[in-house]
Order: C-alpha cells, then sequence, then structure tokens
C-alpha cells in the first residue's frame, strides 16, 4: 500500500510527513471546506480522490519541510457524506521539492513561541490523489463499485488525534516541571528578607512554598496520570486489533477533558513559577517566557479546551441520565451509580478526602444534566438548552478530570515499593489532596439539586484541610530541591540561568546580560542620529 511506503521513507528520511486538520476558516463559511469527494465517473478505470477546494493552516513543518501530510477530509461517495476520514497526501515533488500543482504551500509566519518549528498554510484545488492514499486498516472504498465499508466502531478514526492527546498529558508535565525546577532551585539560593537569624533564603516563605509546591504536586499528578493514560491507550489499541472496541469512547472523554484541563493548569503553575522568581523571571535568562508559550500553545492545539470539556460533558450528560434509569455506567463515571454519604467523613484518614471528589463530581454532572433537562422542558431545543448550560456543562467535566487525575495520583503512589520515597510522595498527594478541594470548595458546601443537605463539607472540615495543607508546606520544604533534581533536568535541556544545577546564579547571570546584541558597542547609532540632537536642542532651549 502506498501509506506503507510512505512510512518507511518517513523511517528512512527520504520524506518529511506532517499532520493536518485545521480548516484555515470555519467550514460554515466556506462551501466544500475539508471536503474530499470521490469521482465516481472515472471509478472504473483509474480510481482517485478529488480535493475540489480546502484550505488548512498550522500543522507542524508543514511551511517549508514536509513533502507529505495526512490529511483529515470529509468522505463523499456518490453525493454521500461519510465524515472525517483520513489520507496520506503527496505535497511537493521529491526532486526539487516545489508545490505539486494544484498545491498551494507556504509558512504561516512568527507566533507567539515556537518558532523553531515552520507551521504551515496549506490549499488544495482540484487536486487529486489515488484511492491507495486512504488510510484503510479501519474502513475502506472498494473497488469496483465504490462500496463503503464502515469502521467497527465511529471513533476508530480518532485513533491519532487520542493518541497525541494521551501523550500530551506527559509533555504538559514536563514543561511544568521545567519551569518549576527553576523556581524552586532559585528560591533555594534567593535571599531576601528576616525571619528570625538574619537574611533567608525565600523558600522559607510560607507565600512561596505555597504558591510552588502545589504546583510541583500537580506536576507528579500529572505525570502518573499521563503514565496511566498512555497504558490506558495501548491496552485499547490491543484490544482493537482483537476486534474489541467497548473502551475506545471512554478513551477518547478521558483524554478530551485531561487535554483541556492540563494544559490550563500547566499554563497557570508555569505562570506561578514565573511570577515566583521575582523581577528575573521576566528574563528569557530564566527561559520560562519561552516554555510558557510553548506549552500553552496545548490550550489550543488538538482541539480547542472548551470543544474538549464539551465533548466529554456530552458523555458525563449520558451517564448520568443512564445512572438515573438504573442503567449500567462506565468505569470512568461509576460514582454516579456508588452510594455516598450525606456529609464527609473524617479526613484524618486521606481516602476521605477521595470521597469528597467523587461527591463534588456526582453533584456538579447531576447538576449539569437536571439543568440541560429543565431547559428543554422550558421549550428550549437541543442545540438551545445546550448553550445556555455550556458553563455548568464544563463545570462538570473540569471536576469530573481533576477527579481522575487525583484517583490516579493516589493509584500509582500507593503502588511505589521503595518506602522513603512513598513516603515523601504520599506527602505531596496529601498536599494535592488538600489544595485541589479547598480550591474546589464550591462544588462541596452549595445546596445540592440532588439532596436536601446544605453542603457535604463543613466550614470546621475546610480549616482543618487548610491547616493540613500548612503543615504539609513546612514538611516538604526539606525536600523541595531534591524532588525537583530527582527529573533530572541536566542545564542543556534547561537553559536556564536561574535554574543551574550548581547554583551559580548571578555571576552567570551577569555573564548572559553581557552577551546581549546591544553590548557589542558602547554607543550606539542611535545615539548620534537621534538622541544627541534631541539632547543638544534641549540643552539650548533650558539656556533660553
Amino acid at each position: 500500500m502506498y501509506h506503507g511506503w510512505v512510512l518507511t521513507n518517513v523511517e528512512d528520511i527520504a520524506d518529511v510527513t506532517c499532520g493536518q486538520t485545521t480548516p484555515a476558516v470555519p467550514c460554515s463559511e466556506l462551501s466544500g471546506c475539508n471536503d474530499v469527494t470521490m469521482n465516481t465517473n472515472l471509478f472504473a478505470k483509474d480510481c482517485y480522490f478529488l480535493f475540489a477546494f480546502a484550505l488548512f493552516r498550522w500543522p507542524g513543518n508543514l511551511g517549508k519541510s514536509a513533502n507529505h501530510a495526512v490529511v483529515v477530509a470529509c468522505l463523499i461517495v456518490n453525493g454521500k457524506n461519510y465524515g472525517p476520514h483520513n489520507f496520506v497526501v503527496p505535497l511537493r515533488d521529491a526532486e526539487t521539492h516545489m508545490p505539486l500543482p494544484g498545491v498551494t504551500i507556504g509558512d504561516i509566519g512568527p507566533k507567539m513561541a515556537y518558532n523553531g518549528v515552520d507551521n504551515g498554510f496549506l490549499g488544495f484545488e482540484q487536486f487529486r490523489i489515488p484511492r491507495m492514499n486512504m488510510l484503510m486498516k479501519h474502513v475502506k472504498v472498494s473497488l469496483p463499485n465504490s462500496k463503503y465499508t464502515r469502521p467497527p466502531h465511529a471513533k476508530v478514526g480518532y485513533s491519532a488525534m487520542v493518541h497525541v492527546r494521551a501523550h500530551m498529558i506527559a509533555t504538559q508535565a514536563m514543561f511544568l516541571a521545567q519551569a518549576l525546577t527553576t523556581a524552586i532551585r532559585y528560591s533555594a539560593v534567593r535571599r531576601q528578607g528576616e525571619i528570625s537569624n538574619g537574611e533567608v533564603k525565600i523558600l522559607e516563605y510560607q507565600t512561596q512554598q505555597h504558591r510552588l509546591l502545589p504546583q510541583l504536586a500537580r506536576s507528579y499528578a500529572f505525570i502518573f496520570t499521563g503514565r496511566a493514560v498512555r497504558e490506558y491507550y495501548h491496552k485499547v489499541q490491543k484490544d482493537v486489533a482483537r476486534g474489541k472496541v467497548d473502551d475506545i469512547a471512554e478513551l477518547h472523554y478521558i483524554t478530551s477533558g485531561l487535554k483541556a484541563v492540563v494544559t490550563h493548569l500547566t499554563g497557570q503553575g508555569i505562570e506561578q513559577a514565573r511570577m515566583s522568581c521575582g523581577g528575573h523571571g521576566y528574563s528569557k535568562a530564566t527561559n520560562i517566557p519561552e516554555l510558557y508559550g510553548v506549552a500553552i500553545g496545548g490550550c489550543t492545539y488538538e482541539g480547542e479546551n472548551m470543544v474538549m470539556l464539551q465533548q466529554l460533558a456530552r458523555y458525563l450528560v449520558k451517564s448520568a441520565e443512564a445512572a438515573q434509569q438504573g442503567k449500567p455506567v462506565g468505569q470512568l463515571v461509576d460514582y454516579l451509580v456508588k452510594p455516598s454519604q450525606p456529609s464527609l467523613p473524617s479526613l484524618r484518614d486521606y481516602g476521605g478526602h477521595l470521597q469528597a471528589f467523587d461527591k463534588a463530581a456526582k453533584l456538579q454532572v447531576i447538576k449539569a444534566s437536571d439543568r440541560l433537562r429543565s431547559l428543554k422542558a422550558s421549550g428550549l431545543s437541543d442545540d438551545e438548552a445546550w448553550n445556555a448550560n455550556a458553563v455548568e456543562l464544563n463545570r462538570a467535566a473540569r471536576v469530573h478530570t481533576r477527579q481522575y487525575i487525583a484517583r490516579k495520583f493516589n493509584d500509582y503512589v500507593c503502588a511505589v515499593a521503595d518506602v522513603s520515597c512513598r513516603e515523601v510522595l504520599q506527602d505531596l498527594l496529601h498536599l494535592h489532596l488538600n489544595y485541589e478541594l479547598l480550591d474546589m470548595a464550591y462544588y462541596l458546601l452549595e445546596v445540592s439539586l440532588m439532596a436536601v443537605q446544605d453542603g457535604y463539607l463543613t466550614g470546621h472540615q475546610l480549616d482543618f484541610m487548610k491547616e493540613d495543607m500548612y503543615r504539609l508546606l513546612a514538611k516538604l520544604r526539606p525536600n523541595a530541591v531534591s524532588l525537583v533534581d530527582a527529573w533530572d533536568y541536566s542545564d542543556h535541556e534547561l537553559r536556564s540561568v536561574l535554574g543551574r544545577r550548581d547554583g551559580h546564579v548571578y555571576e552567570n547571570l551577569y555573564k548572559w546580560a553581557q552577551d546581549s546584541e546591544l553590548n557589542r558597542t558602547q554607543v550606539l547609532p542611535t545615539f548620534d542620529k537621534y538622541l544627541k540632537p534631541m539632547m543638544h536642542e534641549a540643552r539650548e532651549l533650558s539656556k533660553l
């Protein structure tokens, strides 16, 4: 098959390939956007697919490097639209690297960050590809009568996107980990102010600990969750190869939620790391601005976050309706059918914290589902009711995802064999549980739509969690540097003057500043051209 030949050449670096899914303009504004139409008149003699007109934007390596792309486009056979499918499409001549006839291609220009990658635009006009260029492992268009064979599951075609989202969790955790390595190392070097005996390291201040250590716990949580999702992804892929497709939908939904929540929280965490470095945090010497610019793009690529949350929300609403009707639900949402206590049990056992996560997710999912049903009953159409309820639905998706992260973090920490390592990771886990529940307290304190009691948490329990969080901040302080050193990022990888492993920050910060292009000469040409005449004029005027 053609795509097998392309993959062989990619592995041998004979071809450079990129992926393409993003239309440059909304499909509603461009007739035929993202569509691939089969020309059935020529099907029997010379089968091919035809891009009548399509315009795309953003894929990495597309602008100047790639000579092939995997294009996601709607397949139309004999006038019937079968939805998105994947096609391997040649873009450039293999010898000259010039665009093929019917292909318009180029770089989109400077971005917020990540400018070492040539993200590009791509246009097709009356461009044909052979039938064999369609990826047909799970779906087929057969000769000679254009027969379309459906995939075993509607979301099998999403496997490439799900694969990327599954790996994005670990990648985002890495971005956050690098920013925190710089911020925590610098906080253990920088001294400012006094507490009792002379100047202290700024990491001794509780405010600095509260700014950084919960983010440190989140980064570990994301690392463990990313590992769990990748394992789940590989399990599902093996199941699909055996014809078992039961878990495809759940994998799609949980990776959608994780992609949205983790990228958003990672952006927040990197910004906290930057601000914790004071004025130096605004300097490129930290490499944190570049990290932020690269990481925050994750909120948009591979599915804009609001859209991802809405996809998960649809699954949650269906699950809530099934639970209320006494039907079975998926493992991801088993908290909807598990009996829950009317109030939180003892917080001295952190199992109570995990139950609180379950309760928060259950309350918000059922609240969003009930409100959607109420809006429909008021006369709104399905689409109108969904839009009027979108904020509550997104909240349900976020709370559900944070519950999933907490559970996976707990599972992995409990499985650590080394006792001393497990004790430190348990402190991180408990800090995470306290910090996240305090942040989510709204969902547990408000009057529930599904019960008559006022809230699940009491003010006394919230105060207990705060005090426990403060205790854990102080307990984790001596291990903070070791916890970031455990990631073993080299100075070459961090590219951060403030995050140097040897702690020699200030002398190297001075050397870094000396290398600025503006310091290659003491007097810039602009002085004689602009500043000097202006200063002379001002002096003459001052004499008057």
